[in-house]
């Protein structure tokens, strides 16, 4: 039986949060299970529990997210909550993913101030890293399926990111010249796709 992270995305209509209440506990808990990196958290939460949005659609809003300034999951959030309550929800949201993880930071830095020299704790922190990073490959690996119908093809979208992969990783130029440039490039091809 397979793992429920890897079953297929279900068919049929998608849900939607019930009310602001639900879009604070909602982002609150999601925020909570984010730790060194909540990229595949938030497809677990959004497309596969809660099926508040579909593949395709998680891909597109986290790529319009990614673009924005600030954290990426953050916009999302507010994407999110202003689809569904306007301006109230993106609030709401945005309270949810900021207020709980604030309070569990603050405790974290007052324990990090007193145990920054002990070498457990430096070595702790390479571990979280590690999995941190193994958690954005396998998630970016799960959503290759949706890029079946993205209208540059499979093949392009492999070769932009092995591009950014290139530039970011080996080349280590600054991110927002890889995302500018390489975004640039993809929109202007898309749009020249999709125009009639």
């Amino acid at each position: 039986m397979p793992a429920p992270d890897s079953a297929p995305e279900p068919s049929g209509a998608l849900a939607q949060p019930r009310s602001k209440t639900d879009l604070f506990l909602s982002f609150t808990w999601l925020a909570l299970q984010g730790f060194g990196g909540v990229l595949a958290v938030v497809q677990r939460e959004l497309v596969e529990k809660k099926r508040w949005m579909s593949r395709d659609e998680f891909v597109e809003e986290w790529s319009v997210a990614q673009i924005m300034p600030g954290p990426n999951v953050v916009n999302l959030s507010m994407m999110i909550g202003a689809r569904y309550f306007g301006l109230p929800g993106a609030l709401a949201a945005l309270s949810g993913m900021l207020l709980a993880p604030l309070v569990v930071v603050l405790l974290l830095a007052l324990a990090y101030t007193r145990l920054a020299d002990d070498p457990h704790m430096a070595g702790a922190l390479r571990g979280m890293g590690a999995v941190a990073a193994g958690l954005i490959m396998a998630t970016g690996i799960k959503l290759i399926p949706a890029l079946q119908r993205n209208v540059l093809g499979r093949g392009l979208c492999a070769a932009f990111g092995l591009l950014c992969f290139a530039g970011i990783a080996l080349l280590r130029w600054p991110l927002a010249y890889v995302l500018f440039g390489l975004g640039a490039t993809a929109c202007v091809l898309a749009w020249r796709r999709l125009a009639p």
